[in-house]
C-alpha cells in the first residue's frame, strides 16, 4: 500500500526532446547581414528560458516521512523536497501514448498548465507566484526593465526570473543524478517519438548546469551556452564540430600552448590544416582567407601569455565576407571586459576555470553564440561526454555571484602594479593592455572595459634570477592558473615550455626570463609590497 501510494504521487510530466545525434549543416558566416543578424539574435534574446521546469507534484513532500527527509544527505534533493506544494483539481490533457497505454492514471496526473510558446511546464504554487520567481519567458528586456549591469546580471540571471528547477531556496539547489526516469513506458515512448521532452541521461543535461549556462548567456548576450567539463574540452569539441576533415583553420601566434597543439599535432589526422598568423597580421588573415576555404578564425584575445589584443570586429567582417566563421577566447577578458559576440564575433569561449568560477576549486568550459551554432558543437559534445558535474556548476554559480566585484579589483590591481613594474629598473619590459606601452593599447581601450588581472613581464635577469625572484614572493602560489581569488605567478618557460630547448622556445617569444602574474583579490598594498620586496632580493 505505502508503494503504491507513493507512486500515485508523482504525475505524468513533460520530459526533454531526444538528443538529435545526426550532424546538422553548419552555418556559413558568409551569410547575408540579414540572415546573419538574424541567427545572432535568436528567438527574443539570449536570456530567456529554453527549457522546460522540472515539477514535483502537489504534497510530494507529505509523500516522505519527516526521517526520510531528515536523511536526505543531498543537499540539492533536501532542498528541492523542502519546498511545499498546494493540492490542485483537474488534470493535464494526457499524451497520445499515454491515453492508448493508461488513461486511468493520465487522469490522475497533477494539474499543470503547459506553455505552448516555450514548453515551461508550471506548477501552481502560491510561493512561486509572481512575476519575479517564476514566469513564462524572461527575454533581455526584462531583465533590463531592473537590471542596469552587469554585476547584477551574474548575480541573478537564470535564477532571479525562473530557473529549471522549482523551489523557494534562495540558493539553485545540486541535482546530482545520472538518468532521469519515465514513470511508465507510455512517457518513453512519447519521448522517443518527439512529442515529449527530456534530458534522458545525465551527459545530455542538468539542471543545476543550465542555470549555470542561462547566466553566462546573459552576460554574453547569447541566445544559448554550453558547459562542458574543461576550457579544452570546449576548444577541442568546438574545433572538432566546425571544421570539416580536410578543411582549414586560422588561429594566432600567441596562444595557449595546449591550444596549439591540438591544431597542429591532432587536427591534421583528420586532414584539417591551419594558418598560423600574428594577432595584429591583418594582411595574414586576409591572404589566408583568400587563399583557402577557411572554416573558421579561432584566436584569443587577449593572447595568452603575451596579451596581445585581435580587432574583433574588423577581423569578424573579413572571416564573415568570406565565409568564415570567428570564435574569440576570451577567458583572460572575461565576459564583463569584453563582448565578443557584440562586437561581431560568431562563438566565444571561455576557460569557465578562470575567472568565471574564479576561485581556484572548478574545472569547466563554456561555449556561447547562436543556438544554430552551439547545437553542432552540442551534438558532438553529447556523442564525445566530457560533461560538467553538477556540483562544479554549482560551484560556478556561487562562484559568479562575485564576479564583478572581482574583476573590478583584479583590474585595479593589474593596471597599477603594471604601471609600477614598467618603471621598476630591474624590470625589462611590461605586457599589459591597459599600457600606453602595449601595442593595442587603443585597440584595447575600444573593445574592452577592463584589461583583465594578469600581468606578463621581464625580469632583468637569466633562468635563475628570474627563478630566484618567483621563490622570494611570500604571497602568490606558483601554479599553471589565472583568475582567481589567490594571486598565482609562474615563469612559463619553466611550467609550460620546460620539455622544449630553450631555442625552440624563443620561436615563440617564451624567455627565460618571462613572468606571468595573476593579480588575485587580495590586499593591493600586501601585493605592491611583496613584489618590491621579491625584486630587491635579486
Amino acid at each position: 500500500m505505502a508503494v503504491s501510494s507513493f507512486a500515485r504521487a508523482f504525475p505524468s510530466f513533460e520530459c526533454r526532446s531526444d538528443p538529435d545525434f545526426s550532424l546538422p549543416e553548419i552555418p556559413s558566416a558568409g551569410y547575408s547581414a540579414g540572415s546573419k543578424s538574424a541567427v545572432l539574435r535568436g528567438a527574443a534574446g539570449g536570456y530567456g528560458l529554453s527549457s522546460p521546469i522540472l515539477k514535483f507534484p502537489p504534497n510530494f513532500v507529505r509523500q516522505l516521512s519527516v526521517k526520510s527527509r531528515r536523511n536526505c544527505s543531498n543537499i540539492g534533493v533536501a532542498q528541492i523536497v523542502a519546498a511545499s506544494w498546494s493540492n490542485n483539481h483537474g488534470a493535464p490533457a494526457p499524451t497520445p501514448a499515454a491515453t492508448a497505454v493508461d488513461a486511468a492514471a493520465a487522469a490522475a496526473a497533477a494539474p499543470v498548465e503547459t506553455g505552448a510558446a516555450n514548453g515551461v511546464l508550471h506548477a501552481k504554487d502560491p510561493c512561486c507566484e509572481g512575476e519575479n520567481v517564476q514566469i513564462d519567458d524572461s527575454p533581455k528586456h526584462k531583465y533590463a526593465s531592473f537590471l542596469n549591469s552587469d554585476g547584477s546580471v551574474a548575480i541573478h540571471a537564470g535564477e532571479r526570473l525562473g530557473r529549471a528547477i522549482v523551489t523557494d531556496a534562495i540558493t539553485t539547489p545540486v541535482v546530482n543524478t545520472s538518468a532521469y526516469f519515465f514513470k511508465k513506458t507510455a512517457d518513453l515512448i512519447d519521448f522517443k517519438e518527439k512529442r515529449a521532452t527530456s534530458f534522458e541521461y545525465g551527459r545530455y543535461g542538468n539542471y543545476t548546469t543550465l542555470v549555470a549556462e542561462e547566466k553566462i548567456s546573459a552576460l554574453e548576450g547569447a541566445e544559448t551556452t554550453l558547459l562542458m567539463a574543461s576550457g579544452m574540452c570546449v576548444s577541442t569539441v568546438m574545433l572538432m564540430a566546425l571544421v570539416p576533415a580536410g578543411g582549414h583553420l586560422v588561429t594566432t601566434t600567441d596562444c595557449y600552448r595546449k591550444t596549439r597543439i591540438f591544431i597542429e599535432n591532432f587536427l591534421p589526422k583528420m586532414g584539417i590544416t591551419a594558418t598560423v598568423i600574428d594577432p595584429a597580421d591583418i594582411g595574414g588573415l586576409e591572404s589566408a582567407l583568400e587563399k583557402n576555404n577557411v572554416s573558421i578564425f579561432f584566436t584569443e584575445s587577449p593572447t595568452n601569455p603575451f596579451l596581445r589584443c585581435v580587432d574583433i570586429e574588423r577581423v569578424s567582417k573579413l572571416c564573415h565576407d568570406k565565409g568564415a566563421l570567428v570564435c574569440v577566447d576570451g577567458t583572460f577578458a572575461t565576459p564583463l571586459n569584453q563582448k565578443a559576440l557584440a562586437l561581431g564575433a560568431d562563438l566565444v569561449v571561455h576557460s569557465a576555470t578562470k575567472y568565471i568560477a574564479g576561485h581556484n576549486d572548478v574545472l569547466a568550459g563554456t561555449i556561447s553564440g547562436p543556438e544554430k551554432l552551439v547545437s553542432v558543437v552540442r551534438n558532438l559534445h553529447h556523442v564525445l561526454g566530457g560533461a560538467l558535474n553538477p556540483n562544479a556548476a554549482y560551484l560556478i554559480i556561487r562562484g559568479m555571484k562575485t564576479l564583478h566585484l572581482r574583476v573590478q579589483q583584479h583590474n585595479s590591481t593589474a593596471q597599477r602594479m603594471a604601471e609600477i613594474l614598467e618603471a621598476h629598473p630591474k624590470i625589462r619590459c611590461v605586457y599589459y593592455p591597459g599600457l600606453a606601452s602595449h601595442p593595442e593599447h587603443h585597440l584595447a581601450k575600444k573593445q574592452m572595459t577592463g584589461f583583465g588581472g594578469v600581468v606578463s613581464f621581464e625580469v632583468d635577469g637569466d633562468l635563475h634570477k628570474t627563478a630566484k625572484f618567483i621563490d622570494s614572493l611570500k604571497i602568490p602560489y606558483i601554479a599553471p592558473s589565472f583568475g582567481g581569488c589567490e594571486s598565482i605567478v609562474d615563469q612559463p618557460a619553466i611550467m609550460s615550455y620546460w620539455d622544449l630547448p630553450q631555442s625552440e622556445r624563443a620561436k615563440y617569444g617564451i624567455l627565460d626570463n618571462l613572468v606571468r602574474f595573476s593579480f588575485g583579490v587580495e590586499d593591493f598594498e600586501d601585493l605592491k609590497s611583496d613584489i618590491l620586496q621579491a625584486l630587491e632580493m635579486i
